[in-house]
């Protein structure tokens, strides 16, 4: 492994224009390319697509095309898990979500992070931080998480909301920045 990868998946500061991290990129652009234009394909071949780009898609894992990542490999998907259209998961860093998530349509996930000295970001530096989306979420139509969120199991996060720091377990969270709202019970 290159040392610019080894620094990415640490959570470093790294340059992300490197020849080995651009044949994942290749890699990936072909799985996207083949999962997006096959999105009338037979279920199984789709599922094959998904499991030889994500690093792991649990049972009944339903993602509508067009969806986009970065390298796939460091994305994590629980069983029943349903991504609508134009999902985009920026998977700098690993992209946990749990099981029964529901996520809406163009929600984003990201996980890089830029300089934010414009020499060193006009040199390419970047680092990334996780981001950790618990069993049972539902994420609306537009969400976009930020780098090193996680999102608590059964937590409903309202449409066009941008997550910038943590939510708690059981609550609905809306705005920009999202903030918590209230506790949701059974």
């Amino acid at each position: 492994m290159g040392e610019n990868k080894r620094r990415m998946l640490a959570g470093e500061w790294y340059i992300a224009d490197d020849e080995e991290l651009g044949a994942d990129t290749e890699r990936r652009f072909a799985l996207c390319a083949a999962y997006n234009a096959n999105g009338g394909a037979a279920p199984a071949e789709r599922a094959g697509i998904l499991a030889e780009l994500l690093g792991s898609v649990g049972e009944r894992v339903n993602i509508r095309p067009p969806f986009h990542c970065d390298y796939g490999t460091y994305i994590s998907v629980g069983d029943r898990t349903f991504v609508n259209f134009n999902a985009v998961f920026l998977d700098a860093a690993p992209i946990t979500v749990g099981a029964d998530v529901q996520i809406g349509p163009n929600v984003q996930l990201l996980t890089p992070l830029h300089e934010l000295d414009t020499e060193r970001r006009r040199a390419g530096w970047e680092r990334a931080a996780p981001i950790t989306i618990g069993d049972n979420v539902w994420l609306g139509g537009g969400v976009i998480v930020c780098p090193g969120v996680t999102i608590g199991a059964n937590t409903v996060v309202g449409a066009g909301a941008v997550v910038t720091k943590d939510l708690p377990a059981g609550v609905l969270a809306v705005g920009n920045p999202a903030r918590v709202v209230r506790a949701l019970t059974e």
